[in-house]
């Protein structure tokens, strides 16, 4: 799914109106439960004069049948209203294209569309159904903006508000019918010198960035994992992962070592400009880097170096089929912020995503408190990894305040 220290805006939000929803549930509920049980309670102790029992049988009879059919009604009546309730806080309702200022072409491409051809004979769809996250309602205003363009021209030059979008949860973006600015990629280098050859600032595009050129990047620190890591030629980028500069730095060749029956295919999150990459393919490895243009044009520059950049945040399920990865790296882009549901989520599709007896490597991950490393560390046992490596050790940051670092090689088990 860059870093890829991402904290979708929404995600928060939905976890904090879920406990608004259950209290509503549960105050309807108990609505129900007393209004069912006063009204069984009048029925039954109703007592009428004994020379007109039977008459008066009957109107008791005919009066809870009334009341269960108003006790039913009022059920169904609830249920209804919590349903409304359920997609209103979570944003399941659909997009109101009856809204003013919605963009031409996304009520366009959210109408469903009759395939050419009928109902397909193996699928069984007659249908084309517009595929935008539910997340996207949340930022329709940002969405209609993001879909004003002009059909078959070009693609606005608006990647910082496409950004936008994606961190807020709304992905896939729906835009389709533009040409995307052409940069010409004049210059690059033939496989393997393009690894470690910085190429010219013209062929990366800085659409909606501070920084114009890779000296400006090599300036500034533009997360934990990315330290002058544009700099490949003068900088640490080609020590990494060879040489150690504390404990809690592990070589690649030690953690290949580990692999039982070999390691071919990886998956990176948080992959910085490629270097972790570009070092496995060194050694036969192909790898998959998670990326985002957080501040810097790391997708185009993981690409000029040879490599395959992903674009997509953290909270998008992997597309990919389970059990295909030998390893799966991750370090401070697994710190999706928020509640511990997020990072759950995430291990989950790590866990599927990489086959039995593969490697998870953690690599240096920041411990902002005991607790998150705490919850990182319960939520490891549960899924019964064998620890190869575990190092928990601390640095010293540029105030002078000590952090803790976690690094650690898993395997997962074999389940049946």
């Amino acid at each position: 799914m860059g870093s890829v220290s991402l904290k979708i805006g929404d995600g928060t939000a939905r976890f904090r109106r879920a406990t608004l929803w259950s209290s509503a549930v549960n105050l309807l509920m108990l609505f129900s439960v007393i209004a069912t049980n006063l009204f069984a309670l009048y029925a039954f102790t109703y007592s009428s004069p004994k020379p007109h029992l039977l008459h008066d049988s009957h109107k008791n009879i005919s009066l809870i049948s009334e009341q269960v059919s108003l006790i039913l009604r009022e059920i169904d009546s609830s249920q209804k209203r919590l349903a409304q309730m359920e997609k209103e806080i979570l944003g399941f309702e659909s997009i109101d294209l009856s809204r003013p200022n919605i963009a031409h072409e996304l009520k366009i491409f959210l109408q469903n569309h009759p395939l050419p051809l009928g109902k397909d004979s193996r699928s069984g769809i007659t249908e084309m159904v517009a595929s935008v996250g539910h997340s996207c309602e949340k930022s329709v205003d940002l969405l209609s903006q993001y879909m004003s363009y002009k059909v078959n021209g070009p693609c606005p030059d608006d990647w910082s508000l496409a950004q936008k979008l994606i961190l807020r949860g709304c992905e896939p973006l729906p835009r389709r019918r533009c040409f995307a600015k052409a940069i010409p990629k004049v210059g690059l280098y033939s496989f393997p010198i393009s690894l470690w050859k910085n190429v010219s600032d013209k062929v990366l595009s800085w659409s909606g960035l501070g920084c114009k050129n890779l000296e400006c990047l090599n300036g500034k620190k533009l997360n934990k994992d990315c330290v002058g890591c544009f700099d490949l030629a003068n900088g640490y980028e080609n020590q990494r992962y060879v040489k150690a500069r504390r404990k809690n730095d592990f070589l690649i060749d030690d953690v290949l070592a580990l692999g039982s029956g070999g390691i071919r295919i990886g998956f990176d999150l948080g992959g910085g400009s490629g270097t972790f990459a570009a070092i496995m393919a060194e050694r036969n490895v192909t790898v998959v880097t998670v990326t985002l243009n957080m501040d810097a044009p790391f997708s185009d520059f993981i690409a000029t170096r040879g490599l395959f950049p992903l674009y997509l945040s953290l909270d998008h399920r992997f597309p990919f089929y389970d059990n295909v990865f030998d390893l799966v790296r991750a370090s401070s882009g697994l710190d999706v912020g928020g509640r511990p549901e997020k990072l759950e989520f995430l291990m989950f599709d790590i866990d599927r995503i990489l086959r039995a007896s593969g490697l998870f490597w953690l690599d240096n991950y920041y411990c902002v408190s005991d607790e998150k490393k705490r919850v990182l560390t319960r939520l490891i046992e549960r899924f019964g990894y064998k620890k190869l490596k575990w190092v928990v050790g601390e640095k010293v940051n540029e105030s002078g305040k000590s952090e803790v670092y976690l690094s650690a090689v898993l395997q997962k088990p074999v389940r049946v």
